[in-house]
């Protein structure tokens, strides 16, 4: 099985250490060969001039008629055939040959006749040195490799990290968090002790992990006061609209029956009706909702919910449980799941309590596709229906300020399915 890398080792960490380690491999590869070469070429050398010494002796003492030193003869056991050859045609050389086991650094010029005078010289303490300095070259290159390798992954999975962060905080605060911030180090003037407080700068310089944190956190700065903005305005639009239309209201109640006046207490509750709402999603907005949790039985509380919304739908009970909740936000979730099913939906609707689950479905034609796959979005509807797309939104925000999970799902034989699942405590 392949082992499971941290979420904050991607390709960019995968690819930096494969390539240090090539970098580093061939780097001691490349001075691994040049020392050998050097040290080799060096030692051969040395080994050469004194074997080409001792032959010179061994010739004067050959041709002063005196008897040859322990290593040297004429024609001697093991001298290698391609030497020899090479002495006999008048030449001198030299050669390293394995002799009675050992390394052996031969010597050879020409004698009288077709002999040849050689001389044997010890290369085994050479050899020892040359296997050492391989052996030392391997095990350096391997410490600096992997040094180097420890070394780069460190500073690699730093900025890994930080760019593991960024992304997570860009998701945060495209899941409607504005608040999140990546708050990078390197962008923050007074993690350094040398900055000058005088001076809105920071000593390190910024690199291109921390341009990206900076403009990540400034435009999540700029996008979370735009939406306050707007927030306030809408609250402050749909309040300053209460008082008139508490008054249009009164009004409306005292015109003579009739169809016009029909028409107008029919705009006039419908304009209420949205003014309430936008009050109830700017609060939601804000995030100060407070819970008034109570006990209760979801079975009973779905059918007063039902009841309320003053809709012919179908209550199945397959499991009663008992939630912890606040009884009037569960209550208005539940409402506005049922109204928009016979709003937008076709009959029969049947809400469903099985457990801590409660569905809610219709036959009709199915939420949209952005909203099965966003999620609802206030003031849009499509295909023709008629709506603000306020009722889904609150049911949502509720949902969130109970802790609960709502889905949103089109049936396969046809219908939308809305299922709201809270924590429920066993009786």
């Amino acid at each position: 099985m392949r082992p499971r890398l941290p979420q904050w080792s991607g390709t960019l960490a995968a690819k930096a250490a494969a390539f240090i380690t090539v970098m580093c491999c061939a780097l001691a590869a490349l001075l691994g060969v040049l020392v050998h070469v050097q040290v080799t070429n060096q030692t051969v050398d040395q080994a050469r001039d004194q074997a080409l010494q001792r032959l010179t002796q061994a010739t004067e003492r050959y041709e002063a008629g005196d008897s040859l030193k322990r290593g040297a003869g004429v024609d001697p056991p093991g001298l290698p055939p391609s030497l020899r050859n090479l002495a006999v045609a008048g030449d001198r050389g030299t050669m390293v040959a394995d002799f009675a086991g050992r390394p052996t650094m031969w010597a050879a010029g020409p004698a009288d006749g077709d002999r040849a005078l050689a001389v044997a010289v010890d290369y085994s303490q050479q050899a020892r040195t040359i296997a050492g300095l391989d052996r030392a070259i391997l095990w350096s290159s391997g410490l600096a490799i992997g040094a180097t390798l420890l070394v780069g992954a460190f500073a690699v999975t730093r900025v890994t990290r930080r760019l593991h962060t960024t992304a997570l905080v860009a998701r945060r605060i495209s899941a409607g968090d504005l608040d999140a911030r990546v708050n990078d180090p390197r962008t923050d003037p007074r993690t350094d002790p040398r900055t000058d407080p005088r001076k809105k700068a920071p000593a390190r310089p910024q690199d291109e992990v921390a341009a990206v944190a900076a403009a990540l956190d400034s435009m999540a700065s700029s996008l979370q006061g735009k939406l306050l903005a707007e927030q306030r305005f809408t609250a402050d639009v749909a309040h300053e609209l209460r008082t008139p239309l508490t008054g249009l209201h009164a009004a409306a109640e005292l015109l003579p029956p009739g169809r016009p006046t029909e028409l107008v207490r029919d705009r006039v509750a419908a304009l209420r009706t949205l003014t309430e709402d936008l009050l109830e999603i700017s609060r939601l907005d804000t995030g100060r909702e407070r819970l008034e949790l109570d006990t209760e039985q979801l079975g009973p509380l779905a059918e007063r919910a039902v009841r309320g919304a003053g809709s012919d739908t179908e209550v199945r009970v397959v499991r009663d449980v008992a939630v912890e909740t606040d009884r009037r936000r569960l209550e208005r979730v539940l409402g506005n799941l049922v109204a928009n099913a016979h709003k937008h939906g076709r009959g029969p609707v049947v809400l469903t309590v099985d457990g801590p689950v409660v569905t809610v479905r219709d036959h009709g034609d199915g939420f949209p596709e952005y909203l099965v796959a966003h999620g609802p979005q206030r003031f849009r509807t499509e295909g023709g229906a008629r709506g603000h797309g306020l009722g889904l939104t609150i049911a949502l925000g509720q949902a969130e300020v109970l802790g609960a999970r709502l889905e949103f799902a089109n049936a396969p034989d046809g219908g939308a399915v809305a299922t709201l699942t809270l924590a429920a405590e066993e009786r």
